[in-house]
């Protein structure tokens, strides 16, 4: 891998960019440093002529104050679908219930599947201890935890469900490939927990391996992704692609991020089919908001991505290769500042001011920036013929105060019907009847799985009739799961002793 790749995210056919007409962009300068970093954006933007309007909304916490849990005005949502590309500065979203994430809520809305994420090392200009770091992650945007959907289902227990689906991961994972093969890199790495989540991350690394194997140029690789992150953060340089889904993708582009120098030179595209938005990284970073020190890279070198995106591949390279000359100059900023590398430091402005000045110039150790025409062709997923379906038992979640798992089990027995009996109780996942063992810890939240004792197909009222009975007995169901086979195969984790 070549020491710095700077490609586009999602490039148009890229246009000349003096018969260019002027394309407008919603812009949402945020909160904190936000608006501070988004007026040195701005400012290089403007002095490169990028030939671009702006269509301002508001967001984040002041929307917040005013009601809107969401963090957006109602009216910004039509601005969006007319642009069709969101520049966004950081935003703080306030802290406990009643409110949602903007970042997923905007993701969520406009179907912005794939977060992509480069992370470059600048070595020797920004010393870090890999400087041969030059990786991308990408990183399912709309499912896993990130879905939000919990719930508080006794005293003691919460639940968030993890969704994964085979058309989202299908999706994504094309996108790596695609991505990969178009931009000239090698590899692509998958990172899933697969080994404890057979079923959900499971499924990721299965379309993995059944879609990688349509790029046979491409070396894939599958790691368990907590060794995997170790690896990646112990030695990067044997990464190229990395995808993976929502919560982990999360962490990691955080940890590629900082290892790379500072997490304030990271940027983030969000691509969708019919919308994009391109932001940094980093947080709000309020303590220092107003002072006039906060690195504008992240969102300035996303803006460079948003360029490639609207076709301005022109105006994208010459932005890029400024930053790169500024950063070759030493000319940094406070959190990237090193007295033994570093020419001065600067502030935002400053900083912002030194990119503009070397407009047109082209760096002379680091790679310089070139963004190509040809775009990540978004392939949907393919058709599936729907698998044959069969109810064979249910999982009846209860609230029940903690005591003897044989008490709870003879209650379930004598609420059993003829078409479906007790075979396994657990509580947290670990099987305490029948064959316990007195030493396990227990809360009051109890998965009882209920089968028909040959095994055979049921139907769905006689799920209904053993809800009635458990009723009956005084028991406080609080969640069901239906167990299905799909073409013969469960659809369900087994259990402990089964």
């Amino acid at each position: 891998m070549s020491s710095f790749t700077a490609t586009p995210v999602h490039a148009e056919p890229q246009q000349d960019s003096e018969q260019a007409a002027t394309k407008t962009v919603a812009i949402a300068r945020g909160d904190g440093i936000g608006p501070e970093i988004m007026d040195a954006t701005l400012r290089v933007l403007d002095a490169a002529n990028a030939g671009l309007s702006y269509r301002p909304i508001e967001v984040g916490e002041n929307v917040y104050r005013q009601g809107h849990s969401s963090g957006i005005e109602p009216d910004a949502w039509q601005t969006l679908r007319e642009t069709g590309v969101l520049l966004k500065g950081p935003i703080t979203t306030p802290q406990g219930g009643g409110v949602k994430s903007l970042n997923v809520t905007i993701r969520k809305t406009l179907g912005l599947y794939a977060n992509v994420r480069p992370c470059v090392a600048y070595d020797p200009y920004i010393p870090i201890q890999h400087p041969h770091l030059d990786l991308v992650i990408i990183r399912e945007n709309e499912e896993d935890l990130y879905a939000g959907i919990e719930h508080r289902q006794t005293d003691d227990v919460y639940q968030c469900l993890k969704l994964i689906t085979r058309p989202g991961t299908e999706r994504i994972v094309r996108y790596a490939f695609e991505y990969a093969q178009r931009r000239g890199r090698s590899k692509v790495t998958c990172l899933s927990k697969d080994n404890i989540m057979k079923l959900t991350d499971g499924l990721f690394h299965k379309v993995f391996d059944e879609i990688g194997a349509e790029y046979p140029e491409i070396q894939r690789e599958h790691m368990i992704v907590d060794i995997g992150m170790a690896r990646l953060a112990n030695a990067p340089h044997l990464f190229d692609v990395v995808v993976t889904p929502n919560l982990y993708g999360d962490i990691v582009s955080d940890i590629a991020a900082e290892i790379s120098g500072s997490v304030g030179l990271a940027p983030s595209a969000n691509i969708g089919e019919r919308f994009a938005m391109f932001e940094a990284i980093h947080g709000s970073a309020p303590t220092i908001a107003g002072q006039n020190s906060a690195n504008p890279s992240g969102l300035l070198l996303s803006a460079v991505k948003m360029l490639a995106h609207l076709g301005l591949g022109e105006k994208a390279t010459l932005i890029h290769n400024a930053w790169l000359c500024a950063i070759e100059d030493g000319v940094h900023t406070v959190d990237i500042f090193r007295s033994d590398s570093s020419a001065r430091s600067v502030g935002t402005r400053e900083f912002a001011g030194a990119v503009v000045e070397r407009l047109g110039e082209t760096p002379r150790s680091l790679r310089a920036a070139s963004y190509a025409a040809e775009a990540v062709p978004q392939i949907p997923p393919a058709p599936r013929q729907a698998a044959k379906k069969e109810l064979v038992g249910v999982d009846v979640f209860l609230h029940w105060t903690p005591g003897a798992p044989e008490d709870l089990a003879r209650a379930l027995k004598a609420a059993a019907t003829s078409e479906l009996d007790l075979v396994m109780v657990t509580n947290r996942g670990v099987k305490v009847w029948p064959d316990g063992l007195p030493e396990t810890f227990l809360t009051d939240h109890w998965r009882c799985r209920f089968q028909h004792p040959t095994g055979k197909t049921l139907e769905r009222n006689a799920v209904i009739q053993l809800l009635a009975s458990i009723d009956a007995k005084g028991l406080d169901f609080i969640k069901t799961e239906q167990l299905y086979l799909f073409d013969g195969v469960p659809g369900f984790s087994l259990g402990q002793g089964q």
